[in-house]
C-alpha cells in the first residue's frame, strides 16, 4: 500500500509539472500545508536546550565521551581506554570523520540564536527567551567551546566565512581560529546585561555568573594549549582570564556539569552499558597502573575494578585477555554511572592544575604546589574519595611530591589523570606536552595519530578548499594524514 501512495505522488507531481509547463499560474493554496501545532518562528530557548543536548551521544556531554564516537576515539590515544575486541582504533587505523553534521547540528542552533537575537526585525520576539545580550553572549561562549574541540580534532577548518548559508566554504587557519575564539570569549562576558537570563538553560539554569566564569577557564585553557608555539600571547591571556572580575571556575559549585534526568535522557555510560547493552570499553592498563603506582583513591571511581586492560593489543590478544579476565575494569564505577549521574564537562580540578602549570611556566605569580594540591584535592572531591588526612599522604609521596623531581612533568601527569573521562581533552594536553610517556600500542611501527582526518563528505562536496585545507597536514607523501601535527602542537 505505502509503495502504491508512493507511486501515485509520483505520477501526480509529474502530471502537475507537465502541465505547468506548458503554462499554468501559480495557485495559492493558503494555509493547507502549515500545521497549526508547529511554529513558524525559531523558538531560541529549544535551540539552546537542543545544542546543549541531553539525548545520548550529542551536545557537550559527548565532548567528553560519545560511546565510540571521535571523542572516545580520542580517549583510546590518550590512553585512557582499551577496546576489548574490535581494536583497529587503538591500533591506528586510519579514522576519517565528516564535519558537516556538526555545522548543521549544534553549531547552526548557536548561530540560529545569535541571528535571531541581532535582527532588528526578529529581536522584540526572541526577548520572549532572556534579554537579546544575554542570549548572544550565551551562544557565542558555547559556540567558541564547540569550534575550539573541532579544530583540535582536524585542524584546518571552515570558519570565518561558515554557517552563512554556503556550502563552498574556504578553512581558517588555526592560529586565525584560536585567536578569534578568544576575542568571542572575551566579548561574550562582557555582553552579558542585568536582564532575564536564557531560558532553555540545562547546564547552568540561566546562572550568569556560572556562564562568565565557565567562558574565562576555557579562555585560559586555550591560552596554555598555545605554551609550545606563542607562549608569550598564551601567558598574556591566562594572565588576562585568571584575573578577570567575573572569576574562574574554583569549586565543585562552579563545574559545568550536565545533570541526566533519566529515563529517555540517561548518562550517556549508564546508556552504553544498561541500555545499548555494549560491554567492548575498559579503562586501559596504562591509566590503572598510574594509579595504583600512586596509591591513587580515583582508582575505585574511574573503573568498575582495578584491572586495567592492556592496551592496543590485536584482537585476538584483546579477546584471550578479556576471556580470562572477566572482571577487567569498565569506565566508571557502576554506582557512578547510573542513569542519573552527572557528566563534569569542565572541572575545579581541570583548571586549578592549568594554574598549577602556568605558575611552573612562570606566566603568573602563583603558588605552583598549592595550585597544585588544590587541583588534587578538587579532583578527588569530584570522585567523591576524598578526604583531609588521604590527601596529606597523597601529596607526600616521592611520586607525586613536587618537590621531588621534575615539578612541571608532574603538574602535566595529575592534569592528564584528572581530565578522566574526557579523551578529548587528555589527548589535547599529551599532544601539547608528550607527557604523560605514552607508548604506541604494541607490535606498531606507527607513533599515536595528532589529529582526525576528514570524512569523505568534505572531499565530495568542498573539493577546492579541502585541497587547501590539508595541505599542511601531508606526512610522508599522504595526504590529510592523521600524523599531521596542529599548529599548537609544532
Amino acid at each position: 500500500m505505502k509503495h502504491t501512495i508512493k507511486n501515485i505522488f509520483k505520477i501526480t507531481s509529474v502530471a502537475l509539472a507537465l502541465l505547468c509547463s506548458t503554462g499554468c499560474e501559480k495557485v495559492d493554496f493558503g494555509d493547507i500545508n502549515r500545521d497549526p501545532n508547529q511554529t513558524t518562528e525559531p523558538i531560541t530557548s529549544a535551540l539552546l536546550t537542543n545544542a546543549l543536548g541531553l539525548a545520548s551521544g550529542r551536545g557537550i556531554a559527548a565532548t567528553v565521551w560519545d560511546q565510540g564516537g571521535i571523542r572516545t576515539i580520542a580517549g583510546y590515544y590518550a590512553q585512557y581506554f582499551s577496546q576489548t575486541q574490535y581494536t583497529e582504533f587503538s591500533r591506528y587505523t586510519k579514522t576519517t570523520t565528516n564535519m558537516d553534521l556538526f555545522y548543521a547540528g549544534v553549531m547552526n542552533d548557536l548561530q540560529m540564536i545569535i541571528d535571531y537575537n541581532s535582527n532588528d526585525a526578529t529581536k522584540e520576539q526572541a526577548a520572549a527567551n532572556g534579554s537579546n545580550n544575554n542570549q548572544i553572549a550565551t551562544a557565542r561562549i558555547l559556540k567558541a567551546y564547540n569550534v575550539w574541540w573541532m579544530t583540535n580534532l582536524w585542524g584546518d577548518i571552515p570558519y570565518s566565512q561558515a554557517l552563512k548559508g554556503s556550502g563552498n566554504v574556504p578553512y581558517d587557519k588555526q592560529q586565525d581560529i584560536y585567536k578569534d575564539l578568544i576575542k568571542e570569549l572575551k566579548e561574550a562576558v562582557d555582553q552579558f546585561d542585568g536582564g532575564a537570563s536564557f531560558k532553555g538553560d540545562i547546564l547552568f539554569n540561566g546562572n550568569i555568573t556560572r556562564w562568565k566564569k565557565f567562558a574565562n577557564s576555557v579562555r585560559m585553557l586555550m591560552a596554555l594549549q598555545m605554551s609550545k608555539v606563542d607562549a608569550n600571547l598564551g601567558k598574556t591571556e591566562f594572565a588576562s582570564a585568571l584575573s578577570h572580575a567575573a572569576g574562574v571556575i574554583e569549586s565543585g559549585a562552579d563545574n559545568a556539569t550536565m545533570v541526566f534526568p533519566g529515563g529517555a535522557y540517561d548518562n550517556d555510560f549508564y546508556n552504553y552499558y544498561n541500555v545499548v547493552l555494549r560491554d567492548d570499553e575498559a579503562v586501559a592498563k596504562t591509566m590503572t597502573d598510574w594509579l595504583s603506582s600512586r596509591n591513587d583513591p580515583r582508582i575505585g571511581a574511574y573503573g568498575s575494578s582495578s584491572v586495567g586492560f592492556p592496551y592496543g593489543l590485536t584482537r585476538d590478544n584483546a579477546v584471550a585477555f578479556g576471556n580470562a579476565n572477566t572482571n577487567f575494569a569498565r569506565p566508571i564505577h557502576p554506582g557512578l554511572r547510573t542513569a542519573t549521574s552527572p557528566i563534569v564537562v569542565l572541572g575545579a580540578a581541570n583548571i586549578w592544575l592549568a594554574r598549577a602549570e602556568a605558575a611552573s611556566r612562570g606566566w603568573t605569580a602563583e603558588n605552583a604546589a598549592t595550585a597544585y594540591a588544590k587541583g588534587i584535592e578538587e579532583s578527588m572531591r569530584q570522585w567523591g574519595v576524598y578526604s583531609a588526612t588521604g590527601l596529606v599522604t597523597y601529596l607526600a609521596q616521592s611520586s607525586v611530591d613536587l618537590a621531588a623531581g621534575s615539578a612541571l612533568d608532574k603538574i602535566i601527569n595529575q592534569a592528564w589523570a584528572a581530565w578522566y573521562p574526557n579523551g578529548m581533552q587528555g589527548w589535547n594536553l599529551w599532544r601539547r606536552t608528550n607527557l604523560p610517556a605514552l607508548t604506541p600500542a604494541p607490535g606498531q611501527a606507527s607513533p599515536i595519530p595528532r589529529r582526525i582526518a576528514h570524512g569523505a563528505n568534505e572531499q565530495n562536496l568542498n573539493p577546492t578548499n579541502w585541497e587547501a585545507g590539508v595541505a599542511g597536514y601531508t606526512v610522508n607523501g599522504e595526504k590529510d594524514s592523521q600524523w599531521g601535527r596542529m599548529w599548537w602542537d609544532n
